[in-house]
């Protein structure tokens, strides 16, 4: 009897963990910081950014042991964006913005026993969204998607079979906003001509299944 029961924890063992073996899909929440660089532009228009804090979701399928296909969904809760230019005035127009990502890429991870580094890259939409409080100096700030690319490399530690922690420098090159204000007939013109390069550190939890 007492082989017999043996017998059967070895196999519920070996069951388990074949199909962690088997797990071709993940789902991942992490926190994210936003950093936007300065920006110095030819049309005399300054960018300075506050840092945004906020969430990203992903999920992850397994084309092989070693590559895979990522979507995510990032949000910020807000921060300050300033422009500063001659004709703009001495202290410039803020306005506070959430950021939304939308994103696909590939995933190409390197195995080394509960470590696995990853790089990735791929296409992404990027919204800029002002939002219109005491802290936005302009009524006139509209909405924004601007089409871009997303990067990243990161390493995950496997915590069990069906957990991972995950840390990972990304990156979104996109144009900079400008909410609409390309004129002065729209009273204020934020053109740069410039693209972002935006520090995205993360760093979160996966479970796959």
């Amino acid at each position: 009897m007492k082989k017999i029961a043996f017998i059967a924890f070895l196999l519920s063992v070996c069951v388990a963990a074949g199909r962690a073996q088997e797990s071709r899909q993940d789902i991942s929440i992490s926190g994210i910081g936003l950093i936007e660089p300065f920006i110095a532009s030819s049309t005399d228009v300054q960018v300075h950014s506050t840092a945004a804090y906020g969430a990203m979701a992903g999920y992850r399928f397994m084309l092989t042991p070693s590559s895979a296909l990522e979507v995510n969904y990032g949000i910020t809760y807000q921060n300050k964006i300033n422009y500063s230019a001659p004709n703009i005035g001495p202290y410039g127009i803020t306005i506070l913005t959430r950021t939304q990502e939308i994103s696909a890429a590939y995933v190409r991870t390197f195995h080394f026993r509960k470590y696995n580094p990853f790089v990735e890259a791929g296409p992404g939409a990027f919204i800029f969204l002002p939002i219109v409080n005491s802290g936005t100096k302009i009524l006139g700030a509209k909405q924004q998607t601007e089409v871009g690319a997303m990067y990243g490399a990161g390493i995950a530690y496997e915590i069990s079979p069906s957990f991972d922690i995950r840390a990972e420098f990304r990156g979104y090159v996109t144009k900079v906003p400008t909410f609409g204000q390309t004129s002065s007939s729209s009273g204020y013109n934020f053109s740069t001509n410039k693209w972002y390069n935006i520090y995205v550190p993360t760093i979160g939890v996966a479970y796959h299944f």
